[in-house]
């Protein structure tokens, strides 16, 4: 089965992949810049989340088959290749593997490390929407409200909602999947993984995710990588400082 996808523009390929519970759409905005300046955008939707199928199986390496699928379906080699979180950690995966297909890596906020799970308040406020009885975004957004404080973490996951048919809502994402599957969600790339081209590593500067005790590791698997740290940005650099996010990767690109 094929990933979902919104191609922009012509050019040299780009392919984005959002983070866990994102979608493609996430990155509408970044992905137009970035085919404005010659590329053409592969913004992708990761299977079990926003309109790519659904399936039971769900860790890195099928997160990363499926991308390969992808890339010859479309005869995409040469790719900029930027995954966000997850997303980053397919990216990785991906390049270590195939590094016949990548030009250009570049990994937001994220490490190879394992990271421990630290999802499980998230996911229960999703499962604890009924849409039996959620018939509206403002009730949704309520009930993810016991759960959530931050507003904006709400909208993000909120953007998952569609109407189904007349009357009823339903999630994009393949939640009982992902729950179910959430120890893979932090895994670490195995140590002898290895991608010699040029990589960036973008940190927020308000995020723990890319630690000091990371860079390391970080250069371990990617030799020729840089780490840039974007300021007045957390886990979500891209929609905190798009202006700096965007240059830091036009930077690197040229």
């Amino acid at each position: 089965m094929l990933l979902h996808s919104n191609i922009l523009g012509e050019g040299a390929p780009f392919i984005i992949l959002h983070g866990f519970l994102g979608t493609s759409d996430n990155w509408k905005t970044m992905g137009t810049e970035f085919r404005d300046k010659g590329f053409q955008v592969h913004l992708i939707d990761q299977r079990n989340h926003g309109q790519s199928f659904w399936d039971d199986t769900f860790n890195y390496e099928v997160l990363a088959d499926d991308l390969k699928h992808y890339c010859e379906h479309y005869q995409l080699d040469n790719i900029v290749l930027l995954g966000h979180s997850m997303g980053g950690k397919t990216a990785m995966l991906f390049a270590t593997l195939y590094p016949e297909l990548v030009s250009k890596l570049i990994v937001a906020d994220i490490s190879p490390r394992f990271y421990p799970e630290h999802h499980q308040t998230i996911l229960e406020g999703l499962q604890s929407i009924d849409f039996e009885e959620v018939k509206s975004r403002g009730v949704a957004d309520k009930i993810l409200g016991n759960y959530i404080t931050d507003f904006g973490t709400r909208q993000f996951l909120l953007k998952n909602l569609y109407w189904k048919q007349k009357g009823e809502l339903a999630f994009r994402m393949n939640l009982k999947v992902l729950v179910k599957n959430i120890s893979e969600i932090g895994q670490a790339l195995s140590n002898d993984a290895l991608f010699n081209s040029d990589a960036l590593f973008l940190r927020g500067d308000k995020s723990d995710y890319i630690q000091k005790q990371d860079e390391n590791l970080i250069l371990h698997h990617f030799p020729k990588s840089q780490i840039v740290s974007i300021k007045n940005a957390g886990h979500w650099l891209h929609a905190e400082n798009p202006k700096d996010f965007f240059e830091a990767v036009m930077r690197f690109l040229s």
